[in-house]
């Protein structure tokens, strides 16, 4: 029988399972998820494919599925954000996976097509990489999978593309869309582990930096409102007018990317768009300019446009590369453009990765149970999901809240009463 895992190091694996564990002590609702549905096995039968950076906290999600009784294999999404230790300690306990710290575009490809050889039934996916595989190179194995779900804001843009030409077929469930996911794991997640990376790679002083964050969706106020609380002055670039207004209100400056170049001494790109920084913008950064991205994809900063201004290139640190350029001026590009808080850091903290991956969780279920009669396209969590979710993370976490009492319940339908 052949290996059914291929990972850097098998004899990491008791580092990742001390990791593991560390994951489990501060991700309650996954923990009780895992032994009630231990139980029940509703996702008996099913076969999930996933794609989703390998870390500590996803290893709990893999090893939760496994317990509620689906056959699991396994890719990272991201070529530099895998564990490797964490990857081998699922090898070493029996998951099938095929991740590695360092893959190239190629070995990227061929991991996830390795994890869908078994033919799945489920997908769960961050970035919708594996969803287009199917699509594209595999759509045999389309009328097999009953429903999936994805992650990631990027992933999520990709699949309702898809879904308005028709593209898109099976049932997809919006996981980033829920708001015990981006109102937590993007906004405090994505603010405190790029910023982790950010200093493990430089380890510079942030307070009296200019912080230049592009975009103020979720994930740039998440790292706005960190460098503002570690003292940094923040600008803001942005193209949609609400979320400029809204990080003047928070305090921040809002100018064009083509001023802000200029004045920026760390930039953290968060938009899920191509060529946020390009060639003009390199041209006219400070001396000793860190640049780094923690958008899904590596075409935010666009390194090809740094290259052509280099007249030099040194790694200076791990995770962070020093380019020289023709006029003498230093750039410190980070992680290679790709996600800095995975790259250089472990990525978002368990706390808040236990809501994100609830939902993961419950979305395996929810399309085990109803996916076949689901039309293909793209589903949002319910609000009952979400609340309940919330719910639990509060009551595992100390918390109590209040309740309507029956006369309110009543007076907020109550249209008649005025003044």
């Amino acid at each position: 029988m052949s290996q059914n895992y291929k990972v850097k190091d098998l004899s990491l694996a008791e580092q990742g399972r001390l990791d593991i564990q560390w994951a489990e002590s501060r991700m309650p609702v996954m923990m009780e998820f895992r032994k009630q549905y231990s139980k029940t096995k509703p996702l008996k039968g099913q076969r999930i494919a996933g794609c989703l950076h390998v870390t500590k906290e996803t290893a709990v999600l893999i090893e939760t599925l496994r317990e509620a009784g689906a056959e699991i294999s396994w890719s990272g999404c991201n070529p530099l954000s895998t564990n490797d230790a964490v990857a081998a300690a699922l090898a070493k306990n029996g998951i099938s996976i095929y991740a590695w710290n360092g893959l190239s575009r190629d070995e990227f490809y061929w991991c996830i097509e390795k994890t869908l050889e078994f033919r799945p039934t489920l997908t769960l996916d961050d970035g919708a990489d594996l969803i287009m595989t199917v699509h594209t190179r595999k759509p045999e194995y389309i009328k097999d999978v009953i429903g999936g779900t994805e992650e990631t804001t990027t992933g999520v843009h990709r699949l309702r593309a898809m879904a308005d030409e028709g593209a898109l077929k099976y049932p997809v469930i919006a996981i980033n869309d829920a708001e015990t996911k981006w109102d937590f794991d993007n906004v405090y997640g994505t603010g405190q582990s790029s910023w982790d990376g950010v200093i493990r790679a430089t380890s510079v002083l942030v307070a009296g930096k200019t912080f230049v964050s592009a975009g103020y969706g979720h994930c740039g106020k998440g790292c706005s409102e960190r460098a503002k609380g570690m003292g940094a002055n923040v600008i803001v670039t942005e193209i949609k007018p609400t979320a400029a207004l809204k990080a003047t209100l928070d305090g921040h400056r809002v100018m064009q990317m083509d001023e802000a170049a200029k004045h920026g001494d760390i930039f953290i790109t968060a938009t899920g768009m191509k060529d946020v920084l390009v060639k003009r913008h390199f041209e006219v950064m400070k001396d000793g300019a860190i640049v780094c991205n923690t958008g899904h994809y590596d075409c935010e900063i666009n390194i090809p446009d740094l290259e052509s201004l280099c007249e030099s290139k040194r790694t200076i640190r791990p995770n962070c590369e020093e380019y020289t350029l023709k006029n003498g001026r230093r750039i410190y590009l980070l992680a290679q453009g790709r996600l800095v808080n995975l790259a250089a850091a472990e990525g978002h903290p368990s706390e808040v990765m236990d809501m994100s991956f609830a939902n993961q969780f419950l979305g395996m279920v929810k399309l085990a149970q109803d996916g076949k009669a689901m039309k293909p396209g793209v589903h949002d969590i319910t609000e009952e999901q979400d609340q309940m979710l919330a719910g639990i993370k509060l009551r595992t976490q100390g918390y109590s809240i209040d309740k309507l009492t029956p006369e309110q319940v009543r007076y907020a339908k109550a249209y008649a009463e005025g003044t």
